[in-house]
């Protein structure tokens, strides 16, 4: 593979979440921007677990070892240098950011994956989006979480990107047949997951009091 051509394996687990979270043509996310940066940082924890940079210890997220090599060693460098460690939850809610959204899209941009749209209002850029330019990835996304779900053996990355897409809604969309056992069965223990609809929870009940 090539950068020209990127295969899923090369994206990271925050590109794949946004790129199947995004609408193919229009360049749209398909869920709303709160559920959409909750699932970005959800995403980023879960590359750190993947990478074995961060772990759950008891109820807080912990930094362990060397600093990663990867996009996000920045937020690993938070964790590991935080005074006193916090709840997964709480690192999904500190980690939201919508620059850290644009930042990821454009490094998807600069993969040839999606590309990027701006729009302009009155001669200024007011909005963005990212339209898919290369469906590749995605369709070996796709295919590869549809095989799992037919009985495959899954393997960490894929099991992550499952749970932040069923945390974020976004399974019912793309595999509407997939049976909330068996999704439970696939991603009930990951962590990074289980933080994001926490998160969402407490962002639906804040909603909900301000609404009264």
């Amino acid at each position: 593979m090539t950068t020209e051509n990127p295969g899923s394996t090369e994206l990271n687990l925050p590109q794949q979440f946004l790129l199947l979270a995004t609408n193919d043509k229009d360049g749209e996310p398909e869920v709303p921007p709160s559920v959409l940066k909750a699932g970005l940082a959800g995403a980023i924890l879960a590359e750190l677990d993947v990478l074995g940079a961060v772990r759950l210890d008891g109820k807080y997220v912990r930094a362990v070892g060397e600093p990663p090599s990867s996009d996000f060693r920045h937020q690993w460098e938070l964790i590991h240098d935080k005074s006193r460690p916090h709840s997964a939850r709480r690192w999904v809610a500190m980690l939201e950011s919508r620059a850290e959204l644009h930042r990821v899209y454009e490094g998807m941009a600069a993969l040839g994956v999606v590309s990027h749209v701006g729009e302009k209002h009155l001669g200024v850029f007011r909005t963005t989006r990212y339209p898919e330019k290369d469906h590749g990835p995605e369709a070996a996304l796709l295919a590869r979480i549809e095989s799992i779900l037919n009985g495959s053996a899954s393997d960490a990355r894929t099991t992550a990107l499952i749970g932040l897409l069923h945390a974020a809604g976004l399974m019912d969309k793309l595999f509407p047949g997939a049976g909330p056992g068996l999704l439970r069965e696939l991603t009930g223990g990951h962590w990074p997951s289980r933080a994001v609809r926490d998160e969402l929870r407490m962002i639906r009940l804040a909603e909900a009091e301000t609404a009264t």
